[in-house]
C-alpha cells in the first residue's frame, strides 16, 4: 500500500475504533470504515483491529476474505467496480469495461503499476433501470458510455478527488413510473406512530393534521396501543415482501410473547439480488415510511433498538439517512421518549460489505455480529434467538414501509387491495429490454402482460421474475399472475426481448451463483462449481446430452440437500432454461458422444515452452 496516498495506518483506525466502542461485535464495520478510508485493510490495521477488540488475527482475516468489498491488498487512489448483472450485459458493459481497461491501461481485477486504480466486476450495484452502472470509491455512476468513460478517464489522470467530479456522474433516478395506495401521496413523518401509540385527547397532537388516523364514526383519533395496532397487522394479512412471504404479525406476535429481556427490530435492506433495486428507491424518497415501519413494531414487540443493514452498493446513501434518522431525533421521532410516551426506540446504521448471502435473515446477524456471513441452523428462529440471541423481528425495507401505512389507514383498508392470499400492492423492479424501466407498484394479482404492456416491453420472448433464483417464464405463460397463489415474487422482472440469446442470462446466474456461495455446505460450495464447468464446457462446444442429464443430477441434489436458499435456488433458472428453452443447449452441441472438457495435452503447453522442447515425447 502506498502510504503517500493514505494517512497513516494508526491514525486512520483509532477513531474509529473509538468511534465503536471497541466493541467485537462491531468488526465488520470497523473494517468497512477502514477499508472506506484507506482503500484496503492492510495487515498492520488487522493486528491493531485484533489487538484493541481483543480478536484473533485468523479471526479478524477470515472476515476481510470473506466479504467481496473488503480486500488485504491496496485497491488504488480510485476503485472502481462495474455492474456485471444480465441488464448491465444485455446494455454491452463488457465492451465498454475492456474500454476502459484499455484506456486506463490496467488489467480488469488487478491494480494498475503506479497504485492509481483498479477496475473490478461486481454482481450487481442495484442500478439496474440506468444502467450500464458502476461504482467509484463508492459512489454510483449510472448510463455508461464511451463519451463518460473518456471524461472519468480524464478526471483519474488529473488526480481529481471523486468528490469534485461533475455532478452529473452520479445522478441517480427513481425512475417510479407507477404508484399504487401505498406510495400515491406523500408520507408524514410521525403519523403512523401517532396513530399506533397516542390516545385521543393528547395534548401532543393538537398541532399535527391526522386525518388517516381519524375514526370516522366519532372523529376522534383511533385509540390503538400496542395490542390494538398488532391486530390491525392481523387484519392487514400483510406477508413479507422479500419473497418467502411469511405473515408479518405472526413473526411479530412470537417475538413479543418469546421470554427474554432486550429485542431487535432489524430492516433487512441487503437486497442483493440481481435485478432487484427497490430498496434503494424507497430509502432514498421513502425513509421515513420505512423507519416509522420499524418504530412501530419495536413498540408493538417491546424492542428499544432498530437496525437497518443496508448493502455496501449503498453506501453512497449514508449522508442521506444519517440525515434523515438526525431528523426525527430531533422531531421526537426517535429517541427515549418518543413523542411524549416515554417509549425509547432508536435506529442504527449497520453496513454489509458484499455477500449475496447475507440477504438471507440468519447470515445477516451473523454479520450484524461482526463475523463471516454464513448462514444459522434453521432453528431456534431468529424471533427466538437472533441478535445477541435475543428475541428479533427480521423484515425487508417493503414489509417495514407497508407496516406503517397499516398502522396509519388499519388493516382493513390494505386488506381491500390485492387477492384474497395476497392483499396489498407489491412493488416491482423492471429492467431489460424495455421502454421504461423502473419501479412499478400494483396490487398482487396483476398479470405480467399488463405489467409487460405498461413498461414498453410487450415483444418479450421471456420474463426472469424473482432474479437468478426466481424463476424463468415464456411468452405462453405472461398471462400468470403476480401474487402468493401462483407467481410469488420478491418484486424483480428482468425482460428478455425476442432477440436475446436465453444461453448468455444461463452463463450469467450460473457464474453469479458460484461466486457467491459462502462454502458452508459441500451441495452448493462443490455443486455450483460444478455446474459452471458443465454450462462452460456447453458454451466452447463441447458438450453432450450427457452433460446436460449431469446437470439435471446435479440440481436435484443441490435442491435437496443444500443448507440454505441459495444452494436450493441456485439451479433454478438451469432447470426453466432446459425445459422451455431446450433448443439453445441443443445448437451448441457438437457431438453425441461424451467429449471430456479438459485437454491434458494443451495444460502441458506451459511446461513446453518453459522447458524448450516441442519433441513427440512431450506431447500426450
Amino acid at each position: 500500500m502506498p502510504h503517500a496516498t493514505v494517512a497513516p495506518v494508526q491514525d486512520a483506525i483509532l477513531p474509529i475504533l473509538q468511534r465503536y466502542d471497541r466493541d467485537p461485535q462491531n468488526l465488520l464495520q470497523i473494517l468497512v470504515e477502514v477499508q472506506h478510508a484507506l482503500h484496503c485493510v492492510p495487515p498492520e490495521a488487522v493486528d491493531l483491529v485484533a489487538d484493541h477488540l481483543g480478536a484473533t488475527r485468523a479471526h479478524v482475516r477470515g472476515v476481510v476474505g470473506f466479504y467481496a468489498f473488503l480486500s488485504d491488498q491496496y485497491l488504488g487512489d480510485f476503485v472502481i467496480h462495474l455492474s456485471d448483472n444480465i441488464t448491465d450485459r444485455m446494455l454491452g458493459n463488457r465492451e465498454l469495461a475492456e474500454y476502459l481497461c484499455s484506456r486506463l491501461g490496467v488489467k480488469l481485477g488487478k491494480v494498475r503499476a503506479d497504485g492509481r486504480v483498479s477496475v473490478n466486476f461486481t454482481s450487481c450495484t442495484g442500478m439496474c433501470d440506468q444502467g450500464p452502472a458502476a461504482l467509484v470509491n463508492g459512489l454510483p455512476v449510472t448510463r455508461l458510455s464511451r463519451e463518460r468513460i473518456d471524461r472519468m478517464v480524464e478526471l483519474i489522470t488529473a488526480r481529481t478527488p471523486v468528490s469534485a467530479w461533475p455532478t452529473e456522474f452520479f445522478e441517480v433516478e427513481d425512475n417510479f413510473r407507477r404508484s399504487d395506495v401505498l406510495f400515491r401521496r406523500p408520507f408524514e413523518p410521525g403519523s403512523a406512530i401517532q396513530a399506533a401509540m397516542l390516545r385521543g385527547g393528547d395534548e401532543t397532537l393538537k398541532d399535527i393534521q391526522l386525518e388517516e388516523a381519524l375514526d370516522p364514526a366519532s372523529g376522534k383519533l383511533w385509540k390503538r396501543g400496542a395490542d390494538e395496532t398488532l391486530k390491525e397487522l392481523y387484519r392487514s394479512d400483510l406477508r413479507g415482501r422479500g419473497g418467502a412471504g411469511f405473515k408479518a404479525a405472526i413473526k411479530w406476535e412470537t417475538c413479543r410473547d418469546t421470554a427474554g429481556g432486550e429485542r431487535y427490530v432489524v430492516c433487512n435492506a441487503d437486497e442483493g439480488e440481481p435485478g432487484t433495486f427497490k430498496d434503494r428507491v424507497l430509502l432514498t424518497s421513502y425513509a421515513d415510511m420505512v423507519f416509522e415501519g420499524m418504530t412501530v413494531c419495536g413498540y408493538v414487540v417491546g424492542s428499544g433498538q432498530g437496525i437497518l443493514y443496508i448493502r455496501q452498493e449503498y453506501w453512497y446513501l449514508k449522508p442521506h439517512l444519517e440525515a434523515v434518522l438526525a431528523r426525527r431525533r430531533e422531531a421526537g421521532l426517535l429517541g427515549s421518549n418518543i413523542l411524549g410516551t416515554g417509549y425509547a426506540f432508536d435506529i442504527d446504521l449497520h453496513w454489509g460489505a458484499g455477500a449475496y448471502i447475507c440477504g438471507m435473515e440468519s447470515a445477516m446477524i451473523e454479520s450484524i455480529e461482526g463475523r463471516r456471513g454464513k448462514p444459522r441452523k434453521r432453528w431456534p428462529l431468529p424471533v427466538v434467538a437472533g441478535v445477541r440471541k435475543c428475541p428479533t423481528v427480521v423484515n425487508n425495507v417493503e414489509t417495514f414501509a407497508a407496516a406503517g401505512m397499516i398502522a396509519l389507514k388499519g388493516g382493513a383498508w390494505f386488506a381491500a387491495h390485492g387477492t384474497m392470499h395476497s392483499t396489498g400492492t407489491k412493488l416491482f423492479c423492471v429492467s431489460g429490454d424495455c421502454e421504461r424501466p423502473g419501479i412499478y407498484e400494483y396490487p398482487f394479482g396483476v398479470s405480467v402482460r399488463e405489467i409487460l404492456r405498461d413498461c414498453g416491453g410487450s415483444s418479450a420472448q421471456a420474463v426472469q421474475v424473482s432474479g437468478p433464483s426466481g424463476t424463468t417464464i415464456t411468452r405462453s405463460e405472461f398471462d400468470r399472475v403476480l401474487a402468493f397463489e401462483d407467481l410469488a415474487t420478491v418484486g424483480t422482472m428482468m425482460v428478455l426481448g425476442p432477440k436475446r440469446d436465453m444461453f448468455e442470462l444461463v452463463e450469467n446466474f450460473s457464474h453469479f451463483f458460484q461466486h457467491e456461495s459462502c462454502g458452508l455446505c459441500t451441495p452448493c460450495r462443490v455443486g455450483t462449481s460444478l455446474l459452471v464447468n458443465l454450462v462452460d464446457k456447453v458454451a466452447c462446444g463441447k458438450g453432450s446430452p450427457m452433460d446436460l442429464e449431469e446437470i439435471q443430477k446435479l440440481s436435484h441434489i443441490m435442491k435437496t440437500t443444500a443448507h440454505c436458499g441459495l444452494g436450493q435456488t441456485a439451479p433454478n433458472h438451469l432447470l426453466d432454461s432446459l425445459l422451455k428453452f431446450r433448443t439453445v443447449w441443443d445448437a451448441r452441441m457438437m457431438t453425441t458422444e461424451f467429449e471430456p472438457a479438459f485437454d491434458l495435452d494443451e495444460a502441458l503447453e506451459e511446461a513446453r515452452q518453459l522447458s524448450g522442447r516441442d519433441d513427440a515425447e512431450a506431447h500426450l
